[in-house]
């Protein structure tokens, strides 16, 4: 794929308003969309392997509630899982990265409701394999354990953004959020394990967090505990690792000046076993 920042990847296909795309120039979306105008929308994005989508309908089911969140229209999963099916046709690549946009519409140049029909849009490109072992950076923002946005996957993601910048210009491959009552929240696109004698700890939702897919086969494939922690607990652990639709899991060897083994025994075990399960698998 090239740099070339007008060059298109050769494995990018769009699917917008019924019609399938390979250039994204193609069509346009109206300049008053609310969800770019005001970041009115919500979205998933997760991977695509050699036997299809992974998690497709735990995605959808979380784009539904995000999309009540927001107040937004309830989206059709059957006309997504068509566009789905339409995009990943005939892929070559071994992996790849769907995602799907929901937004608003057209509306106000403002924070009043939109008042056209939704916008959809289901991409998908192919992607390199996410490393094995991975550095995390704090970042000096924290997540609203409170907010009308918390736990919503929005395309209001500009928090996300700053903080994923903020740690790739110190070396890291992800930025962590603490949250406003002081404890480890999750990363801009990650949730964060830690491991204390034999222990897996995760915060809990109520950190503030999103409600990520990843996570929950985590939680559902091995013993782990809920509980908030402080940036310092957190940083004392034997081993940490993050967890995502595209990083499944990935094993931290450091998280700002602390160094970790990597992979830790632990973290190995719940790797191995979440790529024996989810290849068994597509939709668990």
């Amino acid at each position: 794929m090239s740099d070339t920042p007008h060059a298109h990847s050769p494995h990018l296909r769009i699917w917008h308003d019924g019609d399938l795309l390979t250039d994204p120039d193609q069509r346009r979306i109206s300049a008053v969309d609310h969800g770019l105008v005001v970041g009115d929308g919500v979205f998933e994005a997760f991977k695509v392997t050699p036997a299809g989508p992974f998690t497709v309908r735990r995605h959808l089911e979380r784009l539904t509630r995000s999309a009540r969140l927001m107040g937004l229209p309830d989206p059709d999963h059957h006309q997504i899982r068509e566009a789905i099916a339409v995009v990943i046709e005939g892929r070559t690549y071994e992996l790849g990265r769907l995602r799907i946009t929901w937004t608003g519409g057209v509306g106000p140049l403002g924070s009043g409701a939109a008042f056209g029909s939704p916008t959809l849009v289901v991409a998908v490109d192919a992607v390199q394999p996410a490393p094995p072992v991975s550095q995390i950076v704090t970042t000096p923002w924290l997540r609203n354990v409170r907010g009308a946005m918390t736990g919503v996957k929005t395309t209001s993601y500009g928090e996300n953004v700053r903080g994923l910048a903020y740690a790739a210009e110190r070396g890291g491959s992800e930025g962590i959020f603490v949250n406003t009552d002081g404890n480890l929240a999750e990363g801009t696109g990650t949730n964060v394990f830690c491991v204390f004698g034999g222990q897996i700890v995760t915060p809990p939702l109520t950190a503030g967090i999103l409600d990520g897919i990843t996570r929950q086969l985590v939680l559902e494939w091995n013993d782990v505990a809920e509980r908030d922690l402080t940036l310092a607990e957190a940083q004392t652990a034997d081993e940490v690792f993050i967890t995502s639709s595209m990083r499944d899991v990935q094993a931290v060897d450091q998280w700002d000046a602390v160094s970790f083994s990597a992979p830790g025994p632990l973290t190995a075990e719940v790797q191995q076993r979440f790529a024996e399960r989810s290849t068994a698998d597509i939709n668990p």
